[in-house]
């Protein structure tokens, strides 16, 4: 059995999920009841079942599950709790008026950027993100190759040669390669472009399949690099790239509204060098 107690004292202090538009909270009913609905009063005190159901809201995962009889309960135990608590501060400490100022500001914050974002990202607009982008990626050529690494340009022209003259790839990789891949034959796998150096690459774009290169250079060492197969990159799917684009769109949303509104705000900023940073660590000013 769940003490309500531990609920009560676990749920406080919790932040207004994102999301919640507590306008459409108030306008809405169940039956007879409403979020303004009186579920207990302490010492004169009402609290409201739209109090309860913001705090349901604000429930740690763990407690997402518990039977609806237990959670009504303990978030009631906890609402008593609290108001029970508070009616014994005299004074409103400077730290709490502060906090509660931040906390109305992040709330107040957080419902216009909701509606920025739902405006943002509808799907037409994302479905229009989507085809730029893959039109601003055009075809773009994967390689699978292998390689063999060494300290020197003559140890690379060496392998070389014995590579051209019939000795094994993978074998020869296995015995000299001095990169982590050479346990595994020299395969690099399947990579795109901008995944390898730029000397490796530049000498893959001149290859055919079956080719093994010259000496390659790089910070690495010295390469010999067999090209095993090409294939064009298809463009990623909507749904792989969805939460990217959704991203993008709010981001971009929220900037635009942010430069709107900074071009004809009076915004004054202290300037560089008016305070010390280390000034945000003094907890001392916010002590009554």
């Amino acid at each position: 059995m769940y003490d309500s107690l531990k609920i009560a004292t676990l749920l406080t202090g919790l932040a207004l999920p994102a999301g919640m538009a507590l306008a459409q909270d108030q306008g809405t009913t169940s039956g007879n009841v409403a979020a303004d609905t009186v579920v207990a009063t302490v010492n004169g005190t009402d609290i409201t079942l739209g109090e309860m159901i913001i705090t349901r809201q604000q429930l740690p995962e763990q407690y997402q599950q518990l039977p609806d009889e237990v959670l009504f309960s303990g978030i009631l135990d906890q609402l008593v709790q609290q108001q029970l608590l508070a009616d014994t501060l005299e004074e409103t400490p400077s730290r709490l008026e502060i906090a509660l100022a931040n906390e109305e500001r992040a709330l107040r914050a957080g419902e216009v950027l909701e509606d920025i974002y739902a405006e943002a990202v509808t799907d037409e607009a994302v479905q229009a993100a989507y085809e730029a982008r893959v039109a601003e990626m055009g075809d773009s050529m994967e390689w699978n190759a292998s390689h063999i690494l060494v300290e020197t340009q003559e140890e690379a022209a060496e392998i070389k040669d014995l590579v051209v003259g019939g000795a094994d790839f993978a074998e020869t990789a296995q015995e000299r390669s001095t990169g982590p891949s050479g346990s595994s034959g020299g395969e690099l796998g399947w990579f795109g472009p901008g995944m390898m150096v730029a000397p490796f690459e530049e000498a893959l774009t001149t290859m055919e399949t079956g080719d093994v290169s010259e000496p390659v250079q790089t910070q690495f060492g010295w390469h010999i690099v067999k090209l095993n197969d090409t294939r064009m990159q298809a463009a990623p799917a909507l749904d792989e790239i969805r939460q990217e684009i959704v991203s993008q769109l709010q981001e971009s949303a929220l900037q635009a509204r942010l430069d709107e509104l900074g071009e004809s705000a009076e915004v004054d900023r202290a300037a560089d060098g008016d305070f010390d940073p280390a000034v945000i660590n003094d907890l001392g000013l916010i002590e009554d």
